[in-house]
């Protein structure tokens, strides 16, 4: 997780926000396919966390996140943590 620039002594103000239960927000809205309108109440406001995910996104972040959790998450399941297949669509690839 990034951590605060107020944690750092460069200034700023505490986030309102836990990172966790916004990451597990963006997380909700990813996995249950919704909109980010459409979150339930029991999570940050959405522009906020919609807010965290865009900056995110922007510095690369997201992709981290799901590059670090790839191995232990692939490990867990009993399979190397690397995959070594891939499947490919030919209609992806098939251009009209």
């Amino acid at each position: 997780m990034p951590v605060p620039v107020w944690l750092e002594a460069r200034g700023g103000q505490p986030e309102g926000y836990c990172h966790r239960v916004t990451l597990d927000a963006i997380r909700y809205v990813t996995d249950n396919g919704i909109k980010w309108r459409s979150m339930p109440a029991g999570f940050p406001a959405w522009n906020r966390v919609y807010a965290f995910f865009r900056r995110w996104r922007e510095h690369g972040l997201v992709k981290e996140f799901h590059d670090r959790l790839r191995g232990p998450a692939r490990e867990a399941e009993g399979r190397d943590q690397e995959p070594t297949a891939v499947v490919i669509d030919w209609q992806g690839l098939h251009r009209r």
